[in-house]
């Protein structure tokens, strides 16, 4: 290939047999990372390490723990490719490789040992069909030696004598390898035209034939940038009394909020600020007996997307794989405006668990599955049956790149990539989605907002039919939509699509029926009674004993009939631009009445909730303080009259600040959107 060739004979073995590797003296995976080092000490401009994993987790997890350790990138684009087209693909792509081992049934080291690829194709199709194996060999059925491809722009090796070692005789799968014994290069023409590229690529005479042979049994790398950083965050101190706490009272599963109250005296940045608020939420952790490695999902709200860098780089100070050893948390992180309604420059909200039971899917090489996730966060975790998926932004996965076209092309996107990460769990976002949290950016122009319900209508028509055969309770699932309007996302996306998929381990448990709602007896809240138009207000989405979601939407309109029915004037017409605060006192009065008769009337209560977020717009005239005030004593005031309901001295809702939220992405206007999940044990 006209390339340096660095090599290092292994000098350990396979110590850390677990799934997912952490750093192990004497394991044969520290003999890559000291040859990997060696190579940035020379070659300071690699920045990647591509692999061919196409299945195996085992093989991926430790090249990307050991670019992680390097700061290299992990390149993995056979990753997830179906083998039969990629088999091909490799063929059509006159890479000539032989096979050098066979260890399946319907191998025969006689027949095929030393036998190409592309005539052996219809075979390992045949045993496919037979016996299920891998035709690209990746489950061990047998391995190959390339002896010419395009790359090999030099030369091409021929093999001149070779033996045949049987390892196994065993009459099912007999293990053999091909050993060669003499070989000599025939040489190519001095200049060569590499695939794709379109240009001649001169060879380097100089690198030809450059071998380093790697010695040492051990490595050290330090990063002073990281140090340096470290002694930034550690000199950050913030008072205690400008730091909030919110806490669900559910005992298994349950949300912590953190947020800071802004000075505007002080000049503090999202650094410091979020650090306060992870040093906080550390504590608050603790107190329970948990850490990082309890969480489940984690919502990082900044007030400035020009700093996600700054956010990313703190952040991992604090959570990172060495503290999360059942898998780092699932996350999405958007801009909201914080700063104007007080807060610091960071909000954190973290879902946590009191068990370890939790399955972590975390791929952070590059590849064309989805896109990787390349830091402490997962694409997806899936927890007790419920798949919480981090954002998903319309990113090209091998380039990483946002594709062009707009927001149909970039929410398309999106959804292709949320469906290859439900695929990784045996299901579907168009069958098993109970929820859809879909984040718009401001830049969006109203009149183009409709587009972005009619592609995700049509994208999740068009990929159900396939689905409709397979045997799952998620099939009956329908699922609800909540649009949020943000300042700006990551990467200047113009849409983020945030999925919760309900998926049954076991289908029996969750073929309950509901009870009769006359059954079920609530408390009479402040006078409230039930009329016809409370039910526009509500979208849900409940799963019989197991789990109820709710996105209640109080907009203009449904103020108007609120105020009519309260004060008797049916010909109010100034809820559009003004709320006093009794008026608004009375709407959120209005949202826990409705939210607890929904959760009561499906056998739910206030203990099973596992988060609640209260959206509420800037442009509403009254402070977050007074917000929080009425909320809470709405809650004070329901405990009062029902006695199963208690009351901490930490609230139990998030107060979460938006320019706008709703149940449809044109009319994201609502005065308050509440977002609530229930859980049962």
């Amino acid at each position: 290939m006209g390339l340096p060739l660095f090599r290092r004979r292994i000098q350990g073995s396979t110590r850390h047999e677990k799934l997912t590797y952490t750093t192990t003296p004497g394991d044969e995976v520290e003999d890559m990372f000291i040859l990997l080092n060696e190579v940035k000490k020379q070659i300071p401009s690699v920045g990647a390490v591509s692999s061919g994993a196409i299945a195996s987790d085992y093989q991926r997890l430790r090249v990307e723990s050991v670019c992680s350790r390097l700061g290299l990138v992990s390149l993995a684009y056979l990753w997830k490719q179906d083998q039969s087209l990629l088999l091909q693909e490799m063929i059509a792509s006159e890479i000539l490789a032989i096979t050098v081992k066979v260890a399946a049934m319907g191998l025969d080291p006689t027949k095929h040992l030393g036998k190409d690829l592309a005539s052996l194709s219809p075979y390992l199709h045949k045993l496919k069909g037979l016996y299920g194996i891998n035709v690209c060999g990746e489950g061990g059925e047998y391995e190959t030696l390339t002896l010419d491809c395009p790359l090999f722009v030099n030369a091409r090796i021929m093999l001149d004598e070779f033996q045949v070692i049987l390892h196994s005789s065993d009459s099912i799968a007999p293990a053999a390898v091909l050993h060669t014994l003499a070989f000599h290069l025939e040489h190519k023409k001095w200049q060569c035209s590499l695939p794709g590229s379109g240009e001649t690529q001169e060879i380097c005479l100089e690198n030809k034939g450059s071998v380093f042979e790697v010695e040492g049994d051990s490595a050290q790398v330090c990063d002073a940038a990281v140090q340096s950083a470290a002694e930034v965050l550690d000199s950050i101190t913030i008072a205690e009394n400008k730091l909030h706490i919110s806490r669900t009272q559910k005992g298994d599963t349950f949300s912590i909020c953190c947020w800071l109250e802004h000075s505007t005296n002080s000049s503090t940045g999202v650094q410091e600020d979020l650090t306060a608020v992870l040093r906080r939420m550390e504590l608050k952790l603790a107190e329970y007996g948990f850490g990082w490695e309890n969480v489940l999902y984690i919502h990082l709200y900044i007030a400035d997307m020009k700093e996600f860098t700054t956010a990313n780089e703190t952040y991992v100070r604090f959570i990172k794989q060495e503290k999360c050893r059942f898998g780092v948390p699932s996350r999405s992180t958007i801009e909201l405006p914080l700063l104007e309604v007080g807060l610091g420059n960071a909000y954190m909200e973290v879902l946590v668990a009191n068990d370890h039971t939790k399955r972590v899917l975390h791929v952070q090489s590059i590849s064309s599955w989805a896109p990787s996730c390349i830091g402490p966060y997962s694409q997806a975790t899936l927890h007790k049956n419920i798949l919480h998926m981090a954002g998903q932004l319309g990113l090209d996965p091998p380039t990483m790149i946002l594709c062009e076209g707009g927001i149909t092309a970039e929410l398309e996107k999106a959804l292709e990539n949320s469906e290859a990460v439900a695929k990784c769990f045996n299901s579907s976002i168009s069958t098993s989605a109970i929820i859809f949290v879909v984040y718009c950016s401001a830049r969006i122009p109203s009149s183009e907002r409709h587009q972005i319900q009619d592609k995700l209508d049509v994208f999740l028509k068009q990929i159900r039919p396939s689905h409709f055969n397979k045997e799952s309770i998620s099939e009956a699932v329908d699922p609800i939509f909540l649009y949020i309007l943000a300042p700006d996302l990551p990467k200047r996306a113009l849409v983020e699509v945030k999925p919760i998929l309900f998926i049954p381990e076991d289908i029996e448990e969750t073929n309950g029926t509901l009870k009769d709602p006359s059954c079920i007896q609530g408390p009479s809240c402040w006078g409230f009674q039930h009329e016809s138009w409370h039910d526009q207000c509500i979208k849900k989405c409940v799963v019989p004993g197991e789990l109820c979601t709710i996105i209640l939407c109080v907009t203009s309109e449904v103020a108007m009939k609120l105020g009519s029915a309260t004060s008797g004037d049916e010909n109010r017409t100034d809820y559009d631009n003004y709320f006093t605060e009794e008026q608004l006192r009375e709407i959120s009065r209005f949202c826990i009445y409705l939210l607890d008769r929904v959760i009561t009337e499906n056998g739910f209560s206030w203990e099973d909730i596992m988060y609640l977020r209260l959206y509420f717009p800037t442009s509403l005239p009254v402070p977050l303080e007074k917000l929080s005030f009425m909320f809470t004593n709405a809650f004070t005031e329901l405990a009062a009259m029902d006695q199963t309901l208690k009351i901490d001295n930490e609230p139990i809702f998030n107060l979460v600040p938006v320019v706008g939220a709703g149940n449809s992405a044109t009319s994201m206007d609502d005065i308050f959107t509440c977002e609530l999940m229930a859980r049962r044990l």
